[in-house]
């Protein structure tokens, strides 16, 4: 084999090396893509609408107000340095270190059972953010939030479960319930009861020591603040969706429904951003990708939290495309879909 065919095959499988590390090798990063989003004010995939209201009046409406999201890497999965560098040069996805999103300390479970919690008290926050709009007084409460799945609690506490006490002590606080878990122990069955669409209940269900700590006592459940509401507001949303960017999308949707007319008034309003019970809207991650999913969808209107204001100018779309409407509290939201609603013209709060 002569000296140049020598240097030729060297060659040809430090390239082949080369591209092998490039495509299977991975790299500390996930990608965050444009994912689905949801009419609010339609059906859910069982045919029902997706907020439901029972024991007050509610009114029909016309129109979409859309809830984004973003797909991204599942934790379980990993990514080469190909797939990595084609969506940084993609408009229209993101690239983001690994830790960020799925924080080395947390199992996929953990991840998954956050996100399931955030979205519940989402939803919790957002109803109280309409009612409080509408001018609700409401009392706070400890609720259950999420229950991880083949946990000690699992079918037995359900989310949404408000929860009164613990081992005799009365609950007013959500740290409370650790604390009494803490003083019974691991292996030493806790009572606990609870309150569930109206009905008390007691149940027993015995700790088991959490995986970092044998000594301490966790039963599998996110305890957080709920709302002790005047009515029944549900909204059904499919469960892979998660986490708390949707809350100011749902408390309008909740607003428009328990409210004569119709508030987005047949067009197609989309957004993000969190909210609180008083109706402050915080920001949120993926704005950009989130924007290009509400213009793929046919959106008019894009309501943004003032935070990502900045970075939501960078989106992959123009501004014949869709209309970029600051929405810094829940009212402001309201007041300018109702100004949109009687002028497509008006103007609203822009991000620039």
């Amino acid at each position: 084999m002569s000296r140049r065919t020598t240097a030729s095959l060297l060659v040809f499988f430090l390239l082949a090396a080369l591209v092998v590390v490039l495509v299977f090798v991975p790299v500390p990063y996930v990608t965050m893509s444009p994912g689905p989003t949801v009419n609010v004010l339609g059906d859910g995939k069982q045919g029902t609408p997706i907020i439901q209201v029972q024991g007050r009046r509610t009114y029909p409406t016309t129109g979409q107000l859309r809830l984004t999201t973003v797909s991204v890497t599942n934790p379980t999965r990993e990514i080469g340095l190909v797939e990595a560098l084609s969506a940084w040069f993609d408009g229209t996805r993101a690239v983001y270190p690994r830790d960020a999103i799925y924080p080395p300390d947390q199992s996929p479970d953990d991840v998954q059972q956050q996100s399931s919690g955030e979205m519940v008290s989402s939803q919790d926050t957002a109803v109280a953010a309409a009612l409080t709009e509408l001018g609700y007084k409401l009392p706070l409460q400890v609720e259950v939030l999420s229950v991880s799945q083949d946990a000690p609690a699992d079918g037995k506490l359900d989310p949404r479960d408000r929860v009164l006490e613990v081992n005799g002590t009365t609950i007013r606080s959500a740290d409370q319930v650790s604390k009494v878990l803490q003083r019974s122990g691991v292996g030493e069955p806790a009572t606990f009861v609870v309150e569930r669409r109206s009905d008390r209940k007691t149940v027993k269900v015995t700790p088991e020591a959490a995986p970092d700590d044998p000594n301490r006592a966790i039963v599998g459940v996110q305890v957080g603040t709920g709302y002790d509401f005047p009515f029944d507001v549900n909204v059904n949303l499919d469960d892979t969706i998660g986490g708390p960017s949707a809350g100011l999308v749902f408390a309008l949707g909740v607003y428009d429904t328990l409210t004569p007319g119709s508030l987005v008034d047949g067009n197609k309003i989309a957004g993000t951003g969190t909210i609180d019970e008083e109706g402050r809207v915080g920001p949120i991650g993926g704005i950009q990708q989130k924007i290009v999913a509400a213009a793929d969808a046919g959106a008019s209107v894009f309501l943004v939290p003032p935070a990502d204001c900045q970075a939501a100018l960078d989106a992959d779309v123009t501004p014949d495309e869709i209309k970029l409407v600051k929405a810094p509290t829940m009212h402001s939201a309201v007041t300018s879909l109702e100004a949109y609603a009687k002028d497509e013209g008006a103007d609203l709060p822009a991000c620039s």
